[in-house]
């Protein structure tokens, strides 16, 4: 049986897997920044491409909410501006009118297809990093 970890050892776990999430964003944003996106902005672009793939062609704005870890405010404002980018298509759930599905457009399946080398090449360096 493996030794119980100290309330000490916790926290400091949690403390550098918090500063890992925070210099990773902070990456992300600054190598996205050059393809007029952010960090939530990819992730969003991301959630909605992998959908595609599995073959959905939306999905509603509860459904990614809960894959990118925003807020349902904070993501119908994101939204908001993607579709004023060209990037993403709102529109009323046929089966529900109160909710409201997404897809990529042609242009955001061309600007993800464009960025995730950079996403994830930034993934890649800043996750498997040994030092803290």
């Amino acid at each position: 049986m493996a030794p119980e970890r100290t309330e000490q050892t916790l926290v400091g776990e949690w403390r550098e897997m918090l500063a890992l999430h925070a210099r990773t964003l902070g990456e992300l944003d600054r190598a996205l920044d050059a393809h007029g996106l952010g960090a939530s902005d990819f992730e969003v672009l991301d959630v909605l491409a992998e959908a595609a793939e599995g073959g959905a062609a939306c999905l509603r704005v509860q459904e990614i909410a809960s894959r990118v870890h925003l807020s349902q405010s904070a993501l119908s404002r994101l939204v908001a501006r993607l579709e004023r980018d060209g990037l993403v298509r709102r529109a009323m759930c046929d089966e529900d009118r109160r909710g409201v599905r997404v897809e990529l457009t042609d242009a955001g399946r061309v600007r993800h297809a464009e960025v995730r080398p950079v996403q994830r090449a930034v993934l890649s360096r800043m996750l498997n990093r040994t030092e803290c």
